[in-house]
C-alpha cells in the first residue's frame, strides 16, 4: 500500500504561482511513478503531468507544457507540481498518484483544492 498526502493548494490570481506536494509512505518511492491529475466539477478527471523515477522523463498534458513542472525529491519521498502562469481553466482539485513501474495508477490522496482567479 501507498498512502499520499498532498499540500499547496489554494487560491491565487490568474497568472500567479502554486506549487503543490505530495508525501509518499508504504512503499519505496523510488520505485514508484509519480502522477498529478486533476477534477473540475461537473467534469471528468484528467491526466496533468508524471514522472518516471529511473531517468526523471516527464509527461505533460498539452494544456499545461511549458507552465507546470513535475519534479520529485526520493531522499524526501516527495513530488512536486511547480504550477506558473495559472489560468481560471486550471481551477480544480488537484490529487496525487503513483503506480508501479507496470501497473495503473492505483493509490490517489485526497485532493489539494486550485482555485484561480480572473
Amino acid at each position: 500500500q501507498v498512502q499520499l498526502v498532498e499540500s499547496g493548494g489554494g487560491l491565487v490570481q490568474a497568472g500567479d504561482s502554486l506549487r503543490l506536494s505530495c508525501v509518499a509512505s508504504g512503499r519505496p518511492f523510488s520505485s514508484l511513478v509519480m502522477g498529478w491529475f486533476r477534477q473540475a466539477p461537473g467534469k471528468e478527471r484528467e491526466f496533468v503531468a508524471a514522472i518516471i523515477q529511473s531517468v526523471n522523463e516527464t509527461d505533460y498534458t498539452s494544456s499545461v507544457k511549458g507552465r507546470f513542472t513535475i519534479s520529485r525529491d526520493n531522499a524526501k519521498n516527495t513530488v512536486y507540481l511547480q504550477m506558473n502562469s495559472l489560468k481560471p481553466e486550471d481551477t480544480s482539485k488537484y490529487y496525487c498518484t503513483a503506480r508501479h513501474p507496470d501497473g495503473d495508477f492505483d493509490y490517489w490522496g485526497q485532493g489539494t483544492q486550485v482555485i484561480v482567479s480572473s
